[in-house]
């Protein structure tokens, strides 16, 4: 199994802190958002990185890292989505699964391991603002129905997409719909998936997200044990 990171964003949520610095290098607790994801991974064969905005900084952490020798990048040259995204990397993956995470998530390192021991699936963490995420919804057998985003009036918790994929290479050879904000999204290609039945839906149990100054902040003093 190959692994991508997500890491193009421009955070400007987390600015001015990321005027000079990509968010996937920015500290918690002394180490950088991305060495805490890829330190958290299960065993790889690949690495690959997607980058565009301060690409040169992360291609230089990679360099240094210590966690994965065989590791590419993929420059984004002018982000259209998660899916576009997605789908740049197709020449980068050499493995017929994939793992697939956002740059800016600590998640628990059983839970990625939980997530590598299915054929494909989607990481879920309940949340009580179902309103704010995108709620997944499942079969009697537990798999993936579908996923509505930012649905209202549903009773909390739901689970939520929380951004982490396990796909097989197959994903590669889907067309993607341009979706109304004008971008590609990461979700049409697992809908496409799901569809066709067998998407499993994993129960995370950490997750972290640092998407503003105030999540950053305060993964600074948040116990971050279980993605170590």
């Amino acid at each position: 199994m190959d692994a991508i990171i997500l890491a193009a964003g421009k955070g400007t949520r987390l600015r001015p802190h990321t005027e000079t610095v990509p968010k996937p290098l920015l500290p918690v607790q002394g180490r950088p958002i991305l060495d805490w994801i890829i330190g958290a991974l299960p065993p790889v064969d690949r690495l690959v990185v997607v980058v565009n905005y301060l690409g040169e900084q992360i291609e230089e952490y990679l360099a240094r890292q210590p966690h994965v020798k065989n590791w590419a990048t993929v420059r984004q040259t002018e982000p259209r989505g998660t899916g576009d995204a997605l789908m740049s990397c197709k020449g980068a993956v050499q493995s017929d699964r994939v793992m697939v995470l956002n740059g800016d998530d600590l998640i628990g390192r059983a839970d990625l391991a939980h997530l590598a021991q299915v054929p494909m699936g989607i990481l879920a963490h309940p949340v009580g603002t179902p309103k704010d995420y995108g709620i997944l919804f499942r079969n009697p057998d537990g798999t993936l129905h579908h996923i509505e985003e930012k649905p209202e009036g549903l009773t909390p918790p739901q689970l939520a997409n929380i951004g982490g994929y396990v796909f097989p290479r197959r994903v590669f050879d889907l067309t993607l719909p341009l979706s109304p904000r004008g971008e590609y999204e990461i979700t049409d290609a697992v809908s496409q998936l799901a569809a066709a039945g067998g998407f499993h839906v994993v129960a995370a149990d950490y997750w972290f997200p640092i998407g503003n100054v105030e999540q950053w902040s305060a993964a600074q003093t948040a116990d971050v044990a279980p993605a170590k």
